[in-house]
């Protein structure tokens, strides 16, 4: 059985910086897609960074520049570093595990993914 265990949320101040990191286990992932969503409070959940398969990382445009993905194949985890941390980064963050091969409108979609962790809490006070 495939699980996906998210942590490093908290609350942080506006400026600040948070590192989340996210271990899957059930199975070998060195071939998948794993990224991380978002969802704020009466929001839809939005993508917000991939590591597929041949390390690369795409961003929302929302993160790019401030948001680092990476990933540890032998580990099976993956981690977010948040830097330069606004009040609209607050959310739950979810960590995910697609497909492998595929193209950035598709790493955008939930339904690439077939695994969802629990989420954690990130809060930005301003």
């Amino acid at each position: 059985q495939v699980q996906l265990v998210e942590s490093g949320g908290g609350l942080v101040q506006a400026g600040g910086s948070l590192g989340l990191s996210c271990a899957a286990s059930g199975r070998a992932f060195s071939s998948s897609t794993m990224g991380w969503f978002r969802q704020a409070p009466g929001k839809e959940r939005e993508f917000v960074a991939v590591i597929s398969w041949g390390d690369r990382t795409y961003y929302a445009d929302s993160v790019k520049g401030r948001f680092t993905i990476s990933g540890d194949n032998a580990k099976n985890t993956v981690h977010l570093q948040m830097n330069s941390l606004k009040p609209e980064d607050t959310a739950v963050y979810y960590c995910a595990v697609g497909r492998g091969y595929g193209l950035y409108r598709d790493y955008v979609r939930e339904t690439w993914y077939d695994y969802w962790g629990q989420g954690t809490q990130v809060t930005v006070s301003s």
